[in-house]
């Protein structure tokens, strides 16, 4: 029978043993303690051409988002929420290829903290964690909190003002027989969608009605499959009904989304009864209408 037992919170900052250092460890083993999903560990301290160097760098399972991680002992400061947001932009314009968030972590993400994120009005995917040590006898417990979740305008397939590009561009970035998967698979979803086109921007491949983007679904292609984002609300039933397909499917909080990868149309065509509602769901969610 479990008991309840009582445990001590401990401030990090001063501890005799435990050091940046140590959490830097830790969390690069098994990133999944942060509890932003499986990531995968790229490189730990890394210098910045500019000077400087990230704690962290993380890219998700799919290599297609990726993740600046600092990390700080006591409380938030001015001078490291500066240094987070400055190796962000750095790794944003030398990769520019992957979607890239900023996350801090500090033993306490202070209101100041707070106050100097929301000038900047969510144009910086940021996700804020709060760590907590708890003592158990000799061992350390590292608990994280998220409190600031992350508002990314610049990849969010609603941001209307989206760089714009063209067919040829996403036929050389992905593959010209990947980009035919799209059409079909758009073609199958015609019936439901109604009057809308594809619209080619530089992340994803988005849909529009009379020129103005309207994405309850987006894709984006790589070298040998799609992913197919559709715009709802997470429940238990939905993501049953993707996952029977035995199509990899994810969900995506920050962004309200379920991510499935179709390696060809034939796929999309065989589970075709399940996705085309949840298209049309997404559609009447989007212009609240469920």
């Amino acid at each position: 029978m479990a008991k309840l037992v009582k445990s001590e919170k401990i401030l990090l900052k001063n501890h005799p043993e435990i050091n940046e250092k140590s959490i830097q460890e830790f969390i690069f083993t098994d990133p999944s303690v942060l509890g932003l999903g499986n990531l995968i560990p790229i490189q730990r301290e890394k210098r910045q051409p500019m000077g400087g160097i990230l704690d962290i760098l993380l890219s998700d399972q799919d290599g297609v988002e990726r993740y600046e991680v600092e990390i700080q002992l006591g409380s938030t400061d001015p001078s490291h929420i500066i240094r987070t947001l400055e190796y962000w932009d750095t790794e944003k314009k030398r990769y520019p290829q992957y979607n890239h968030c900023a996350v801090i972590v500090a033993e306490e993400i202070t209101g100041r903290f707070m106050n100097v994120i929301s000038l900047f009005n969510g144009a910086i995917p940021l996700i804020a964690l709060q760590m907590s040590a708890i003592k158990h006898g000799d061992d350390v417990e590292l608990i994280f909190t998220k409190v600031l979740d992350r508002i990314s305008l610049a990849n969010d397939a609603d941001f209307e003002t989206a760089e714009v590009t063209d067919r040829n561009y996403w036929e050389k970035s992905s593959t010209p027989k990947i980009i035919k998967t799209v059409d079909s698979i758009f073609t199958e979803l015609k019936e439901i969608i109604g009057d809308f086109e594809l619209k080619f921007n530089k992340f994803y491949i988005g849909i529009a009605k009379d020129g103005v983007a309207k994405n309850f679904i987006y894709f984006r292609p790589r070298k040998n499959f799609v992913f197919l984002f559709i715009k709802l609300p997470e429940d238990e039933e939905t993501t049953q009904k993707i996952e029977n397909t035995g199509l990899d499917v994810s969900y995506i909080s920050s962004d309200n989304v379920y991510k499935i990868s179709f390696p060809n149309h034939d796929e999309f065509k065989k589970h075709k009864d399940v996705f085309v509602p949840l298209v049309e769901k997404a559609k009447k969610v989007y212009y609240g209408e469920d």
